[in-house]
């Protein structure tokens, strides 16, 4: 991943996208192509949706419900308005010239009502629709320049009222079409595709805005000017213009000024802040733009909006600003309130936006869990999110925590460049104000989520300051230094009572929350050693970075002893005696750095040797060269990051790693000699005890969870659906598996047990996944190599797990324990997340949530989710898995879920796609081509008729038994279709015959000119309009029509038997009274007569040797069908003899 660039400081707003709208859509069946959304409007609790077929959907916007539909019969929605000022009136305008106005009744459960009704615009299209800001009143435009408003009665108001029906009148009749209407304060906004019109309704006078004229799509709106000293000062209006520009405008309609936005355009897009995919920001400049605006909404905090089908644009007029623009595609429509915006597609796809300022975007990145997605923002911005005011946001500390989010392996470059913004913020008390730089002269603050000023008092020096910061730290902080004080007080009492007196009044004093530097107040001894403790733990910091968790532990145990000892003011000997064990200790850990840094070093040095011999292509395309290579390699990693014990160590069990048993006697040692100084000197041996009660507790619970995952991989492999389905025909696999059960391979390791600088890890990245990829796919196995699943286990934590993601699903079939092993990974690497907990109580729905909110996700991390969902939910969950398409794809699918779940998702996932593109996005889906076949095969016996339905006992068709109902019978016609090779399309009719599937058997015959096969088949099933329906198979020559009536004669007598014994359940059940006529000889002659005429017919029937008696009603159509033909005959020479008369004609 390149470097993210960094915004101009001018921009300081984003819009971003946290609320996925296509499982509403889904919900209400507007995502297919027939039923789509028109339009829509907004309100503070509604979302009002129109669609073609004309339905009003009415979704609450808190946790987005769908209340109300409804229904119009006068056409399809084109405009609705939600009221401003009384949420339970909304107006609809629909495709015929219809305006409704309905009363809602929500508030006393009543029943949706009609309150005004206007077909005062029959046969024009109805352009806008406004609401008066005060009263019941919608004013409507249309194409045709009419505007017009009508009034809705109300229950409401009284009794009665309801039955008062006020006329629709006319306001005015413009030049154009009305583009776009506005009302404020009593004035009409009418803009046109000439002028722009203000219109006093109550006093009935009309201004033109501005004098000159334009010629296109403009809008026009009003301007309130309700904030800071321009509170009662009337609002202003803003008209579009031509060349980016845009009038502005007094309640009178004078223009004061022109605002131009074409230079200013010339600055690049902000990327949209969305999970679907990464924002990505391109600093190159661009031409200035010429755009028309066609519509102006009053948007958010003083600012205007405006789009194209491309872009959105947000200008602050005030300066004559831009604010940001960003491209958004095929864009028709936008409706606003307050700082949302929903955009409706021309796809008909719904998005939500919100404008937030950068620190406030991340903010909610950061509830969200969108970690990488944060990360590019707090990049991108770094000048916001570094300043003082944007700590009150996003605290140092949350942005550390997202740092510990971050993968260096997969997002390296992101680490880096969010190390260098958090080295670059500015500490909340930096902030410029006189109230703040009058305190900040004498005392430190910070700034309480309450708005409180906690301060911190300064002495002057810099242990002062370090412990006044250190005391208003964090819970888990303030918790620590209670520990510390406990400890402190104990050893006190036994020495100076008056020391004692200072700290309990220190310890009353603590509890203030402002800090105040008081002269005669005593320098407290507690805050003075917990200086000392800083500077000490600081230090062991940065040392214990590069060793293991026992070095850190040792540390700890150090910086106690220190402390208790420190503290005393007699006995000085025990203060040197510490001392010296303090020294002794540093040695040691002096002495261990060397060793792990020279064993870092010889990991390094190995793996640019391996990678230096790689790159010679002689050794990187033959196997045997690359596998020494990578051997070599192998045995020093082995050595400097292998598992201390191969047969049980743990993934997290890391502690004993790279130390000998000198090592562990020695700190025994140091163990005992502590334990008796502080027995000797009287001091309890409470802390001992509960570390040592802690550390066992943890032992023991880590054991407890290695046996119940151990216990749950072994359940798991028993009762887990895809085993029970997937590997039925492959005894050997089973076999295989026990006997892994057995040995118990190891833990599979996500962490690594030491520190691996970042520049190294990435090389150990390439090296580690490229030796599971060529141990998995290489036959033949070397001795001293490591396996492929033993290497995926010990060193999950160096792999790319894309790349083992991709390996898993090639080598499947052939080792599917490589598959559990990476289940089992990702499992233990995601286990942390939020989207568990969710997951864990059992709603599908708002887990399904939570993952569209981790979007973008990589799909490993993904699919360990999707995979608890499976566990939890099973098929429910599966079929809802078609909105991760394309970052989950079927083939992953196809290895977590059972055959017939993964079929239902299948369904769903091509069923999605329009009708013309479902065919060419199966072809997309099949990598390998030999997943045709083995989807059609699961297609073919799962939700499918019994063979013994469709098949007699020597295999050919039973009587009408195509006329069963198939459940994935749209699947089979899509895989039928597919283009494929020769052997392919026969073994897929192969396969269509054994199952008895006719009709796709009948299709591929044609496919595969084998019309023989096809015409004996349709004989058997005895339905003729397998031979006249659209894709029917018709004989095309007359060999074939004597062959098709051979048949039909020879198969009737079978036919009409299995009619009779009711094998088939009398061929008429299941869907098959669609089925059509009989096949008959006669049937087939009248099928000939009307091809090629009734004398043609009955000679074929003579020379196929058929005696055949017509009836009278085919007596009766052979008749007409000569006299049709004669008529027939004599007009076209009639018609010959005109046009030669003709043409002599005019050759003489």
């Amino acid at each position: 991943m390149p470097l993210i660039p960094v915004v101009p400081e001018n921009h300081s707003h984003v819009l971003a996208e946290f609320d996925c709208l296509d499982p509403l859509l889904s919900a209400l069946r507007l995502d297919s192509g027939r039923l789509k959304c028109t339009c829509l409007a907004v309100s503070r609790k509604w979302l009002a949706l129109g669609t073609s077929a004309g339905g009003l959907h009415l979704i609450q916007k808190e946790g987005w419900k769908q209340r109300l539909i409804l229904t119009h019969k006068e056409g399809s929605i084109t405009q609705v308005a939600c009221c401003p000022h009384d949420e339970d009136f909304i107006a609809v305008a629909t495709s015929q010239g219809l305006v409704v106005v309905w009363e809602l009744q929500l508030e006393r459960r009543g029943r949706p009502e009609r309150v005004s009704v206007s077909w005062e615009h029959r046969g024009q299209t109805i352009t806008s629709l406004c609401w008066d800001t005060s009263t019941l009143r919608v004013f409507v435009g249309d194409t045709g320049g009419k505007v017009s408003f009508l009034r809705a009665g109300s229950s409401k108001l009284g009794k009665g009222s309801t039955f008062v029906i006020f006329p629709v009148q006319t306001v005015t009749t413009v030049d154009s079409r009305v583009v776009q209407l506005g009302y404020q304060d009593g004035r009409l906004l009418v803009s046109s595709l000439s002028r722009c019109y203000l219109c006093d309704t109550d006093r009935e006078k009309f201004w033109r805005v501005g004098y000159k004229e334009r010629d296109g799509e403009y809008g026009a709106c009003f301007y309130p000017q309700n904030r800071g000293l321009l509170v009662g000062q009337p609002p202003l209006l803003y008209s579009a213009r031509p060349g980016s520009r845009i009038w502005e405008a007094s309640f009178n309609g004078e223009v004061l000024s022109t605002h131009q936005f074409k230079q200013p355009l010339a600055c690049p897009p902000l990327p949209l802040i969305t999970y679907r995919d990464e924002p990505h920001y391109n600093p190159a400049q661009k031409s200035p733009q010429s755009i028309a605006f066609t519509k102006l909404l009053y948007f958010g905090d003083q600012n205007l909006l405006t789009w194209t089908d491309s872009a959105i644009y947000i200008f602050t007029p005030q300066n004559g600003q831009v604010l940001l623009w960003t491209e958004v595609k095929d864009l028709v429509n936008i409706a606003v309130y307050r700082n949302e915006l929903f955009c409706l597609h021309g796809s008909g796809r719904l998005s939500h936006l919100s404008l937030l300022s950068a620190e406030r975007c991340v903010e909610r990145l950061l509830r969200r869990e969108s970690w990488p997605l944060a990360a590019g923002v707090c990049c991108m911005f770094q000048h916001t999110v570094t300043s003082s005011r944007a700590r009150k946001s996003i605290p140092i500390d949350r942005l550390e925590h997202l740092r510990s989010q971050l993968s260096s392996s997969t997002h390296p470059e992101l680490c880096v460049q969010l190390e260098e913004v958090i080295s670059k913020l500015e500490p909340l008390d930096s902030a410029s104000s006189s109230r703040r730089s009058s305190i900040s002269s004498h005392e430190s603050f910070n700034v309480l989520d309450c708005g409180i000023y906690r301060v911190i008092s300064r002495r002057g020096s810099q242990s002062d300051e370090e412990t006044s910061s250190l005391i208003n730290q964090s819970a888990s902080e303030e918790e620590r230094l209670k520990e510390f004080s406990f400890v402190q007080e104990e050893d006190q009492v036994d020495h100076d009572p008056q020391s004692a007196e200072r700290v309990e009044a220190e310890r009353s004093d603590s509890g203030l929350q402002f800090h105040l530097p008081l002269s005669f107040r005593p320098k407290p001894p507690r805050i003075a050693l917990q200086a000392v403790k800083d500077s000490v733990s600081s230090f062991v910091k940065k040392t214990t970075e590069k060793i293991n968790t026992l070095q850190m532990n040792t540390l700890q145990m150090n910086s106690e002893l220190w402390q208790r000892t420190e503290f005393r003011e007699g006995g000085q000997a025990e203060i040197s005696a510490t001392t010296s064990f303090s020294e002794e200790m540093d040695n040691e850990v002096y002495d261990e750095m060397p060793t792990i840094e020279s064993d870092m070093q010889d990991l390094r040095s190995a793996t640019e040797r391996a990678i230096s011999q790689i790159q010679d292509p002689l050794v990187l395309l033959d196997p045997d060269c690359l596998g020494e290579t990578l051997l070599e390699w192998l045995v020093v990693l082995e050595r400097i990051l292998g598992p201390a014990d191969h047969g049980s160590a743990a993934a997290g069990d890391s502690i004993t790693d790279g130390l000998g048993e000198e090592r562990w006697d020695y700190l025994n040692a140091c163990s005992e000699q502590q334990e008796e100084s502080s027995l000797s000197s009287g001091e309890p041996r409470e802390s001992m005890t509960e570390e040592k009660t802690e550390e066992k507790t943890e032992e023991k619970t880590e054991e407890k969870t290695e046996e119940k995952t151990e216990e749950k991989t072994e359940e798991k492999t028993e009762e887990s659906p895809e085993l029970g389905e997937k590997e039925d025909p492959c005894d050997s696999s089973e076999k295989e598996h026990e006997v892994s059960n057995e040995t118990r391979p190891d833990p599979v390791r996500v962490a690594s047990p030491k520190p691996v600088p970042t520049d190294l890890l990435a090389d150990l990245n390439q090296l580690a996944t490229l030796y599971t990829e060529l141990s998995c796919f290489r036959k033949e196995e070397n001795e001293r190599a490591l396996g492929c699943i033993a290497f995926l286990r010990r060193y999950f934590f160096l792999l790319d797990q894309e790349r083992v993601r991709r390996m898993c699903l090639l080598c499947h079939q052939e080792q599917p324990e490589a598959q559990r092993s990476f289940t089992e990974a990702m499992l233990d690497v995601t286990q942390h997340s939020k989207v568990v907990e969710v997951i864990q109580r059992g709603d599908l729905l708002r887990s399904l949530r939570s993952l569209r909110e981790l979007q973008p996700c990589s799909a490993p991390p993904l699919l360990a989710h999707l995979h608890r969902l499976y566990e939890k939910h099973g098929e429910a969950a599966v079929r809802s898995f078609t909105q991760f398409y394309p970052t989950v794809t079927p083939a992953d699918i196809m290895t977590m879920a059972q055959q017939s779940h993964f079929l239902a998702y299948l369904d769903n996932l091509v069923q999605s796609r329009t009708e013309e593109d479902r065919l060419s996005f199966l072809q997309s889906l099949l990598e390998p081509e030999s997943l045709r076949q083995d989807w059609l095969e699961l297609a073919l016996t799962h939700d499918a008729p019994q063979r013994c339905d469709t098949l007699t006992p020597d295999g050919e068709p039973r009587w009408h038994s195509h006329c069963f109902s198939w459940g994935y019978g749209r699947l089979l016609s899509l895989l039928i279709r597919l283009p494929a090779d020769l052997s392919s399309k026969q073994k897929m009719a192969e396969t269509c015959r054994s199952h008895g599937y006719w009709t796709g058997y009948i299709s591929l015959c044609c496919e595969l000119q084998r019309r023989t096969e096809a015409f004996s088949a349709i004989c058997r099933l005895d339905d003729i309009s397998l031979l006249q329906e659209a894709g029917g198979v018709e004989p095309q020559t007359l060999e074939e029509w004597k062959l098709l009536i051979r048949l039909s004669q020879r198969c009737s007598g079978a036919s009409d038997s299995d009619q009779l014994t009711g094998v088939n359940g009398s061929g008429w059940s299941n869907g098959s009274e669609d089925c059509g006529g009989k096949m008959s000889p006669e049937t087939l002659t009248l099928m000939l007569a009307r091809c090629a005429g009734p004398d043609r017919a009955m000679a074929v029937l003579e020379e196929c040797g058929v005696q055949l008696d017509l009836s009278p009603h085919s007596k009766l159509v052979c008749e007409l069908l000569r006299v049709t033909e004669k008529r027939q005959r004599a007009m076209i020479q009639t018609m010959l003899e005109r046009c030669d008369r003709f043409l002599w004609s005019q050759h003489a």
